[in-house]
């Protein structure tokens, strides 16, 4: 019975469980100063992310910005029509090249050539 009450006894009992709960302490504050060391980098690069995004989006905006831009500068539907209206009327396709023109002047050359020349006189 005496060494149930046994006071240095008792005391080395209480030592070691604070010495095990001030181990467990020291561990457990070392796995989160860890913890945090990691989770502010995972931090950091998804904030350097965040900004890249950011960046993208905004230049992406930009771009699509000058686009709408230039596409108030295309032609219309009506302009279109317009100038489907031009190109019916004057039918290219009957255009000629400047190879033909110069044949037909030519041709009426040679034909009015081969005719008989008149004299003066009959005139």
């Amino acid at each position: 019975m005496n060494e149930q009450y046994d006071p240095a006894e008792r005391v080395r009992v209480l030592e070691s469980k604070y010495n095990y709960l001030r181990d467990r302490i020291i561990l457990i504050n070392e796995n989160l100063i860890s913890e945090y060391k990691k989770m502010n980098q995972d931090i950091k690069i998804i904030d350097s992310e965040i900004k890249d995004l950011k960046k993208d989006i905004f230049e992406m905006k930009e771009a699509m910005r000058h686009v709408l831009n230039e596409m108030k500068n295309f032609a219309s539907k009506e302009h279109f029509k317009v100038l489907e209206k031009y190109i019916n009327m004057w039918n290219p396709f009957n255009f000629v090249t400047e190879e033909e023109v110069l044949n037909l002047i030519k041709n009426k050359r040679g034909v009015k050539n081969s005719r008989p020349a008149k004299s003066k006189k009959e005139k």
